[in-house]
């Protein structure tokens, strides 16, 4: 699969193919902001709050990334500093031509344009780069600062999925959003 090597919303924020050199930057940041996302993401053992945690998680990323099947990005603020994470996964070819996006950003970088911008990067790579037809993303329902980030960058609502994810230990509702690739046709033939 190609990947450019970063995407740029100038002067806010920058995603790049995440690194193995990531581990401890990642785990840092994940140390700091652990009950910042504990509300908003699975229950993690402390492993996942390790370098060599990290480094397992990066590695299992990069290895799926060239199998086609995800696409790891890091977020960097405008002072190189890595200040989150954003992921296409399930990536899926042929007559689905999909992916789910996922991602977070440590607790100071809240409020800032940096998830919105990430989302924007990360747009890009879906449509222009890897030529999907099409991306989804969910929230808790009562998510809803993510949500804004999502329609500010143009994803739909499409649904709700009582008792998706098991989110802080227990199963919880979602919102389902989508965005379609508006230049599909021109996409689809220029592959």
């Amino acid at each position: 699969m190609l990947v450019s090597d970063a995407k740029i919303a100038p002067g806010v924020v920058a995603t790049r193919l995440i690194a193995l050199d990531d581990a401890p930057a990642l785990s840092s940041l994940l140390v700091e902001n652990r009950e910042f996302l504990a509300p908003w993401s699975p229950v993690m053992p402390d492993s996942m709050f390790t370098e060599s945690g990290q480094a397992a998680i990066v590695a299992e990323s990069l290895t799926r990334f060239e199998h086609g099947e995800m696409l790891p990005h890091v977020i960097i603020d405008v002072d190189g500093e890595l200040v989150g994470r954003i992921n296409l996964a399930s990536i899926t070819h042929r007559a689905f031509q999909s992916a789910g996006m996922g991602y977070w950003v440590a607790q100071q970088q809240n409020g800032r344009g940096v998830a919105a911008a990430a989302v924007a990067c990360m747009l890009v790579e879906a449509f222009e780069v890897v030529g999907l037809h099409r991306v989804q993303a969910e929230t808790l329902a009562r998510n809803v600062a993510s949500q804004r980030v999502l329609e500010r960058n143009g994803l739909e609502w499409i649904g709700f999925a009582p008792k998706y994810l098991q989110i802080a230990d227990q199963w919880q509702d979602h919102v389902i959003y989508q965005r379609v690739n508006g230049n599909w046709a021109n996409a689809a033939a220029s592959s």
